[in-house]
């Protein structure tokens, strides 16, 4: 009798042990797909979605399950964040997965980039327990690599715009001397003490040096004359007149004297209440505000007139301060100062720049491309003036294009010191940005408002955050290696490839951004010509290829094959 229920029980023990192993054995790839397929750097970060099943009649009802992602590259790997999922008969508050039907879960996570994963695999590593007993379920490979264009933000910000401190350099420079000749009440004759006041003696003076001088040129002479707005329109608008024809007749005959040789244009105003406008609004005048406001409701003059001579109180010292001050004919001497000439600029500039002022040195060096001689240049600015912030700016941005970060550093450091300038704090955030800082990047850029190339620099940043379309939206039309990574990142692979065309210094980075549109156009020509091109300018090009997914389809490629050995 025992041995008769001993062989059943013994049958049953197998298939029950052999139904166990089968339920939490080995996992196929096909149960498991990640979004993206293969798997992309986005602002520093790898980010992936993994849909898996767990198939019909597999998971043990008494089971718990922890599903880790690992990535993992040669010499290294990095685990994401796990996810735990539990069998029917399991007390938990995890996910639970039928027996009879399986189920479907999903799994977010994120790795922070590093190169090395350019080459990798991503794979599910299980923990599996039923009851006390951990069973083994082998790891499952879901995906392979990492494309990691968008870290090529790294290698294009020293193509990018830097913001210069500009010059004020104006070669020609418009220039004016003033004077007045004062007339009594309601008469238009020139009196000698006014001939022959401060004032004029001055003017002339003024006139004389500039005929005489060889970098001055006398554009005009103006003659304005004014009557004051008291009294009849008609009888202003005679003096005025009469004014103006006497100064001229007077102003003729002293530049015919001193040889001068300059147009006169004279014109009269009738009633000068623009003037009188003025005067009052600068005055202490009791009721001021009272007058300014009659001449805000009226046009009429004469009723201008009539309102404000009502204003008894103030009158008296309108005709005493006030009036008097209009009743003038205003010379004004308008003329040019004639700047150095740019090879008498450049010339000084390397060999005796003490003879130019700042604006002349900060502009002697936007007449070179050569970058050691701006250099030199800004150098020399630094030792002249010490105290102004743009030399030393300017120094920073050479630095940083030529790649050397601790330059750069130390010379925008020197600048931000003395002046907190938008271009300063802009250059800073291209420099934080090269340095991998983001986060002191966009704090510098938050104080760069008003510089002109802020915009593109936006879009740098926007790139490296993993914000590709509002960083196309920030480059606009700039031809730079970095917009056209921005395209390429977003799918414009039109405008990329002309971006790309017109980028005003391409180097090996142009052409490999080139080749990626190459590669992902399907444009076999453009990808192996480019990529010959930047390899040629920067061998190190070779191996990165080799590795980057964006080639995953060509390697079999004879072209592409000869081209990266």
């Amino acid at each position: 009798m025992i041995k008769k229920l001993y062989l059943p029980l013994l049958m049953a023990m197998i298939v029950a042990l052999s139904s166990c192993s089968k339920k939490m054995g080995e996992l196929s790839s096909d149960y498991f797909t990640t979004t993206p397929q293969v798997l992309e750097a986005v602002g520093g970060k790898v980010p992936v979605t993994i849909n898996g099943k767990f198939p019909e009649k597999y998971f043990n009802k008494k089971a718990v399950v922890e599903v880790t992602p690992v990535l993992k590259w040669d010499g290294g790997q990095v685990k994401g964040q796990p996810a735990v999922f539990q069998g029917e008969k399991v007390e938990g508050n995890d996910q639970t997965i039928s027996y009879k039907m399986g189920g479907n879960y999903t799994m977010k996570t994120s790795f922070d980039y590093v190169p090395e994963m350019a080459k990798s695999e991503l794979y599910l590593e299980f923990n599996a327990k039923i009851g006390d007993k951990t069973v083994a379920i082998p790891a499952v490979k879901i995906a392979d690599g990492v494309i990691s264009t968008s870290e090529l933000i790294n290698n294009t910000l020293n193509n990018a715009n830097t913001a210069l401190g500009e010059d004020a350099f104006q070669r020609i420079i418009k220039d004016a001397h003033q004077a007045n000749i004062m007339f009594l009440i309601q008469q238009a004759n020139l009196r000698a003490s006014e001939l022959k006041s401060a004032g004029m003696k001055d003017f002339h003076n003024q006139v004389a040096e500039v005929n005489a001088a060889e970098n001055k040129k006398i554009s005009n002479i103006e003659i304005s004359a004014y009557a004051s707005p008291d009294g009849a329109t008609d009888l202003n608008t005679d003096l005025a007149e009469k004014r103006e024809a006497n100064t001229n007749k007077y102003l003729s005959k002293e530049l015919k004297k001193a040889k001068v040789n300059a147009v006169v244009d004279a014109k009269y105003t009738a009633e000068d209440w623009e003037g009188f406008q003025e005067l009052v609004s600068k005055s202490n005048i009791q009721d001021k505000e009272l007058i300014l406001r009659v001449l805000s409701m009226y046009q009429d003059p004469e009723q201008r007139e009539r309102e404000i001579k009502n204003i008894s109180s103030v009158y008296k010292n309108l005709a005493d301060d006030i009036l008097p001050q209009l009743r003038r004919s205003r010379l004004t001497l308008n003329y040019e100062i004639i700047g150095k000439s740019d090879e008498e600029i450049a010339k000084l500039a390397d060999a005796d720049a003490s003879k130019l002022s700042l604006e002349e040195i900060l502009y002697a060096a936007t007449l070179t491309n050569d970058n050691a001689k701006k250099a030199a240049i800004y150098t020399k600015a630094t030792q002249q003036f010490p105290n102004d912030y743009r030399a030393y700016n300017n120094l920073g941005a050479l630095a940083f294009q030529a790649g050397d970060v601790t330059k750069a550093e130390s010379f925008l450091s020197k600048a931000a010191s003395l002046k907190a300038a938008p271009e300063v704090s802009m250059n800073q955030g291209l420099l934080a940005l090269a340095k991998g800082d983001k986060t002191a990047a966009e704090t510098y850029l938050g104080k760069a408002a008003g510089a002109k190339q802020i915009n593109e620099t936006l879009g740098n940043l926007y790139v490296a955050q993993g914000q590709y379309d509002r960083a196309v939206n920030a480059f606009g039309d700039s031809k730079t290696n970095s917009a056209a990574l921005a395209q390429i990142l977003a799918k414009d692979y039109n405008k990329a490839k002309s971006t790309l065309a017109n980028v005003a210094k391409p180097d090996a980075y142009t052409d490999y951004l080139m080749a990626i549109l190459g590669a992902r156009t399907n444009n076999v020509s453009m990808l192996t010509s480019s990529l010959k091109s930047a390899i040629q300018k920067d061998s190190s090009l070779a191996k990165k290829a080799a590795k980057d997914l964006e080639f995953a389809k060509y390697v079999t490629n004879a072209d592409f094959l000869s081209i990266i050995k």
